[in-house]
């Protein structure tokens, strides 16, 4: 059996136990190949066999995140799964879980969250993450910084050498008030890794995108490693106007990764 990913987060920190492989052997049948979306389904289903009843669930906001949502209210309509409590992680999840008959509850209700099952848009080999490509940044720090395990749910294409790598966006969610102001002090902060900054704009239009919290956000680009992540962060957080980032270092407990070797669970040693 073939062993996915090991290469990338280190072998001591596969579980080889909870590995499935794809690969074929001479008496199997051709690997079915699966699309992107398929192959979040199955890192969502694999994340879900985590959640047991009774169980507080920080519910995750996204394309993959939303495969979980759907089977855990599949499990609890078919009694697999009782007394689940969610908590979501933005507007979207929450009217999706209100839609599927999950009940929910909030931080207020529940400060510590048992389990919290989410996407990401980028996963280092440390498995720290960029997330918020979605705009639910904020609300999935505050939920996944409160819960005792946070499941990261990716496929394959998520993997990078070094957050930012991808050269797709890193977000920065901040206040409204003089955002080219603020958008011009973040460059500053990483004009040495080549950042340019850009106002996230509400699809088709040219309106700045709203976040559930009412403020606007910056994406960031680098053409560089951004360096030490936990200065950087450190950096972007005193600047005045700066609401939360999109980095997630050291949180993630377990990295769920779908791929056409298989599925791989890792856990944060």
């Amino acid at each position: 059996m073939a062993i996915a990913y090991p290469q990338f987060f280190g072998p001591k920190k596969v579980d080889p136990s909870l590995v499935v492989s794809s690969t074929a052997t001479q008496s199997s049948p051709p690997p079915v190949i699966l699309s992107q979306d398929e192959l979040k389904k199955v890192a969502a289903y694999k994340a879900v066999e985590f959640v047991e009843s009774g169980m507080v669930v920080g519910l995750g906001t996204g394309s993959t995140a939303k495969h979980a949502v759907d089977k855990i209210a599949e499990l609890l309509h078919s009694g697999k799964l009782k007394n689940i409590v969610g908590i979501p992680t933005s507007k979207i999840t929450h009217e999706q879980a209100v839609s599927l008959g999950i009940p929910l509850s909030d931080l207020n209700a529940h400060p510590i969250v048992d389990l919290a099952i989410d996407g990401a848009d980028e996963v280092d080999p440390q498995m720290n993450l960029v997330k918020g490509r979605g705009g639910s940044l904020l609300r999935e720090k505050m939920v996944e910084a409160a819960t005792k395990k946070f499941i990261v749910i990716v496929d394959e294409s998520k993997l990078v050498n070094h957050l930012g790598g991808s050269g797709l966006a890193m977000p920065v969610e901040i206040v409204p008030f003089c955002w080219e102001f603020t958008l011009k002090r973040l460059e500053m902060l990483f004009i040495e890794a080549g950042c340019v900054g850009k106002l996230r704009k509400g699809g088709d239009s040219e309106e700045p995108y709203v976040t559930d919290n009412g403020n606007y956000i910056i994406d960031l680009y680098f053409k560089k490693d951004m360096g030490d992540l936990k200065d950087a962060s450190d950096a972007i957080l005193r600047l005045a106007g700066v609401v939360e980032h999109g980095m997630f270092i050291d949180m993630a407990t377990t990295v769920i990764v779908a791929g056409k070797l298989g599925v791989s669970v890792t856990n944060k040693e």
